[in-house]
């Protein structure tokens, strides 16, 4: 089967031109104990995608990519009762164990053995599935490798959905959707008639917007650089606008709403997105950050407004999910008409493309692209 494989990690854009992944001939295990094999028909392309092939998240090479996906099931591996070929299944990118001490407080996302096989390009039972025709091993990414033909992953980092959901728009659920409205309702509870702000505008702070508007939230404010999807923000709820470009935007923003917001989010990844997020949040607020900037990044905080105006900073991984339990739920908001996600879909696009693809996502041109095999 065909596979997008990065090879060297840190390439100079245009990646068009510099060609950091290229679609190529793969071998596939059939599945193992505990894992399926599926049939990708469609995969969401990511900051956390952009920051493999960029070195923002230092991952091993060669490695097949992509880890927001949706398929069918062709075949299950010995264990694997409650999955059945021809089911429709939706990628989860950390594929919990169900053991460890995150696990058996309900906290999945936290997974111990999952980040540690993620880490290591594994799936979280330590095995790699994928090698070239001479037999050198290609590690998975995030336990998922979906941008592909197909993908063996481990039955864990599964979830079963609605079989007449449209695969371009199920493969959002798996991590945009399922971190975005995540972080507003599992990590910050935000509550109705609560004030929120929204600081990056890609498809998780958009749905962050969309996840704000669903719980409720009396005012939504939403900050970018990009005119454009300040005005989506606008069509999907935010009832504000600012540009953060604008070099006194927080204070505009802190004039407007009367000293600030009770819940803000950080969503852009960006260290400055961070302080700025922080810096409209009012007093007794609380700050939630779902970006993943590079790993030598640090944030300059002043001690003293954490304490005397008691502000909370928090972090939010995959919107602190239980996504056997959360990817249905939003699935079902999003087919009753009260979570939009098919605005997020800027386009559909051709598995060859992904290099261009990455181009158009590293300029901000697109909020969600889907890479079809």
């Amino acid at each position: 089967m065909r596979a997008a494989v990065l090879h060297t990690v840190g390439l100079e854009g245009p990646f068009a031109a510099s060609r950091p992944l290229e679609v190529e001939d793969l071998l596939l295990d059939e599945p193992g104990v505990g894992e399926v094999l599926i049939r990708i028909e469609a995969a969401g392309l990511c900051h956390s995608d952009l920051s493999v092939v960029n070195g923002q998240r230092p991952r091993p090479v060669p490695m097949a990519l992509g880890h927001e996906g949706a398929g069918v099931v062709e075949a299950v591996g010995p264990g694997v009762s409650d999955l059945v070929p021809g089911d429709r299944v939706v990628t989860v990118f950390v594929p919990s164990c169900g053991t460890c001490q995150p696990c058996a407080e309900g906290r999945p996302a936290l997974c111990e053995p999952g980040a540690a096989a993620n880490n290591a390009g594994t799936l979280v039972d330590g095995h790699i599935r994928l090698r070239r025709a001479d037999g050198t091993p290609v590690n998975h990414h995030l336990g998922v490798s979906c941008f592909a033909e197909q993908a063996v992953v481990h039955r864990n980092s599964l979830v079963k959905v609605d079989a007449d959901l449209p695969p371009e728009q199920a493969a959002l659920f798996g991590c945009a959707v399922l971190t975005g409205v995540g972080a507003v309702v599992n990590t910050a509870h935000v509550q109705a008639g609560e004030s929120v702000a929204v600081v990056g505008l890609g498809g998780v702070g958009l749905s962050s917007v969309l996840g704000a508007v669903a719980a409720g939230a009396r005012r939504i404010v939403a900050i970018d650089l990009d005119p454009h999807k300040l005005d989506l923000a606008l069509e999907l709820g935010a009832t504000d606008a600012f540009n953060a470009a604008d070099p006194d935007c927080a204070a505009q923003v802190k004039a407007a709403t009367g000293g600030g917001l009770e819940q803000t989010f950080e969503m852009a990844g960006a260290v400055p997105a961070l302080e700025l997020a922080y810096a409209v949040t009012k007093r007794g607020g609380t700050t939630t950050t779902a970006g993943l900037s590079h790993p030598d990044r640090h944030m300059a905080l002043q001690h003293l407004s954490l304490v005397a105006e008691e502000r909370t900073l928090r972090g939010s991984y995959i919107g602190g999910a239980v996504p056997v339990r959360d990817v249905p739920r939003y699935i079902e908001l999003f087919q009753r008409g009260r979570l939009p996600v098919d605005k997020l879909l800027s386009s559909v696009r051709p598995i060859a493309d992904i290099n261009e693809a990455m181009d158009d996502l590293h300029h901000g041109r697109v909020v969600r692209q889907v890479l079809v095999p």
